[in-house]
């Protein structure tokens, strides 16, 4: 039979996605308010090292709050850091915030995104790595989360951890690194939908069964995929 991938690492990763899927079934995007891309950029900048759904909640609190995000660029650190009393390091991902929305404040002349739009995808998350706390993985996730709709992968420590497990990824890649690897093996029908699923899926499994240490093997539903896996077998 003709296979649809040019690359057999394309077919290893849709094998994956398929297993993935049968395991934990299949995950919605946000509702249409968190996939405004500001929201989006908001959430992944204070996001770091706190629960999502913490997240969230934090970042619909701050716009609650004051109301637009030029209001929350112009609020004191101290007030925006106790609206984030629930992340990790309120203080720093305050002014971290603060500094990345005054910059796109003063460059565009309002915390507005929408030019983003117009650009190639990777224009557009070179620019929004020029942003105070933005790297890869955020720059990813306002492109392919929210109304933006690209075709970009967000990898975060879990996605990378299985990912290197597999043989995907090279084993001291980082994310940029993981980025680049993964990026040409997805399979050209998924959509940015199909991405950011894969993505959770994969975070999924990572919490779960493919920890940093302790890993679960037997009962991994990519097992037969993963270079790790095989070896553990």
């Amino acid at each position: 039979m003709h296979s649809l991938f040019s690359d057999p690492r394309s077919e290893t990763l849709a094998r994956i996605h398929a297993a993935l899927i049968a395991r934990f079934g299949r995950i919605p995007r946000h509702d249409d308010r968190r996939r405004d891309p500001v929201w989006t950029l908001v959430q992944g900048v204070i996001g770091a090292r706190t629960k999502t759904h913490l997240s969230n909640a934090n970042t619909d609190a701050l716009l609650a709050r004051w109301g637009s995000w030029e209001a929350v660029a112009r609020a004191p650190e101290a007030g925006i850091a106790e609206v984030l009393s629930s992340a990790t390091f309120p203080a720093m991902v305050s002014a971290r915030l603060k500094a990345c929305l005054s910059a796109i404040a003063a460059e565009r002349g309002a915390v507005d995104l929408r030019h983003v739009s117009n650009l190639p995808t990777d224009t557009a998350m070179d620019w929004l790595e020029t942003l105070p706390g933005v790297g890869r993985k955020i720059a990813a996730g306002v492109m392919n989360t929210s109304r933006f709709d690209r075709r970009a992968l967000v990898i975060d420590g879990h996605h990378r951890r299985v990912m290197q497990r597999t043989g995907l990824v090279p084993p001291r890649a980082d994310t940029a690194r993981a980025y680049a690897a993964l990026m040409p093996l997805l399979p050209g029908e998924w959509s940015a939908r199909d991405v950011d699923e894969h993505h959770l899926l994969v975070k999924r499994l990572g919490q779960t069964h493919c920890r940093p240490s302790g890993l679960h093997c037997d009962s991994c539903p990519i097992r037969a995929e993963c270079e790790t896996g095989k070896q553990r077998a």
